[in-house]
């Protein structure tokens, strides 16, 4: 039987068996049993010790690390002393690997490994231009021969957990499906723990809709790989429609999970048919402030305030007020600035609202460009 996209539990995947309707089945990544099945996708800019964290607090079973560069972990620069940073609580977590040279990668895995990392990601779906012009990301969709050698270097030096990071193709063409079953394959021989699949294409970047049928045919072609499903998840019930539709073994959570951390608990209510409400106003606010201090002790406290207000205003889809906070989130400058929006708008408690899309015009791997994460 198939799901209805819309109404995803009047009916139940192929994938999804007679006494898994209530609930869903856990999502093995090498040694890990994860549940609810749904993980932090790497986010640049985003995704660092402190998201990750405040997410765990909130039912995130597993999560991944922003795109760390291979060789500004070489050379000890920026990603190398703040994107390393792990924590007792901050497990199991990946960390997420992205370059163009097989040596060099496979160098790098080693010092995310000794830095304490559970596994390894390999990103081959970026598609900021940046990116793509030196030959890293989404661009080795179009050169599987190099996109081989690399998994196949890096997978000499790691020996637990290795995943890898698709879209469906460079675009539309022949040749890049070709292509992108040649990289999956070869994912599969290799024994990768998991590979998580994108439903747009590189030339597609953050525009149109992802192709959830082309997740689903992969899936029934695959049925014992376990599969991670991408895009156009923004909220809990894109999670359980996406799960449900495309047989999917767990979802890669990305944009949806900024400013909204409780979306792995609610998508796990969801699929035992036990919703639940959007966090209470002082549910938010303590988020908040788990996110500001954790951050604290990485960045120093002004460049936190910074930081914390492109996730501030995330935060703002779950307030009754979200236009106001949203706006005011956006003038911090200073700790004090960000407290002050605190004391005005989370002070008092109240019912929270339905988490919706993030702000328009973001995506992922923009901070590549924009602030430098990037920069050797």
């Amino acid at each position: 039987m198939i799901v209805d996209v819309q109404n995803p539990q009047e009916t139940v995947s192929r994938h999804t068996s007679a006494g898994e309707i209530a609930g869903s089945r856990a999502c093995k990544i090498g040694p890990f049993c994860l549940h609810p099945p749904a993980m932090q996708a790497g986010l640049a800019g985003y995704s660092d010790m402190a998201m990750r964290v405040v997410a765990r607090r909130r039912g995130c079973p597993y999560a991944v690390s922003e795109a760390l560069l291979d060789r500004v972990l070489l050379a000890g620069g920026r990603g190398r002393e703040k994107g390393v940073v792990l924590c007792d609580e901050d497990h199991p977590v990946a960390g997420q690997l992205m370059g163009g040279e097989a040596d060099e990668l496979a160098r790098a895995a080693q010092i995310l490994l000794d830095a304490g990392f559970d596994g390894i990601d390999l990103n081959f779906a970026c598609p900021v231009r940046k990116v793509m012009g030196r030959c890293r990301g989404g661009y080795l969709l179009s050169d599987p021969e190099q996109a081989l050698a690399i998994m196949r270097r890096v997978r000499e030096v790691v020996p637990g957990p290795l995943t890898l990071k698709l879209r469906r193709g460079l675009d539309d063409s022949q040749q890049a499906g070709e292509s992108f079953a040649m990289i999956f394959e070869e994912a599969v021989r290799l024994k990768f723990a998991a590979i998580a699949v994108h439903g747009r294409s590189v030339r597609q970047k953050y525009t149109g809709r992802a192709d959830w049928d082309f997740l689903r045919r992969l899936k029934r072609r695959y049925p014992d790989v376990p599969l991670l499903g991408s895009g156009d998840v923004f909220t809990a019930q894109d999670a359980l429609r996406m799960y449900r539709y495309t047989g999917v073994d767990g979802v890669w959570i990305a944009r949806g999970a900024i400013g909204n951390p409780w979306i792995f608990r609610e998508f796990a209510a969801l699929a035992a048919n036990r919703p639940l409400p959007p966090p209470r106003i002082q549910e938010q606010r303590a988020a908040l402030l788990e996110h500001f201090h954790l951050a604290i002790p990485i960045y120093g406290p002004e460049q936190t305030s910074r930081r914390m207000r492109k996730i501030g205003i995330q935060y703002a889809r779950l307030h009754p007020n979200e236009a106001e906070v949203r706006r005011e989130f956006i003038g911090v400058q200073s700790p004090a600035d960000w407290w002050s929006v605190l004391q005005r708008h989370y002070r008092a408690d109240g019912p929270g609202r339905e988490a919706g899309h993030v702000s328009a015009g973001w995506n992922s791997c923009h901070d590549l460009e924009d602030d430098g994460e990037v920069r050797e």
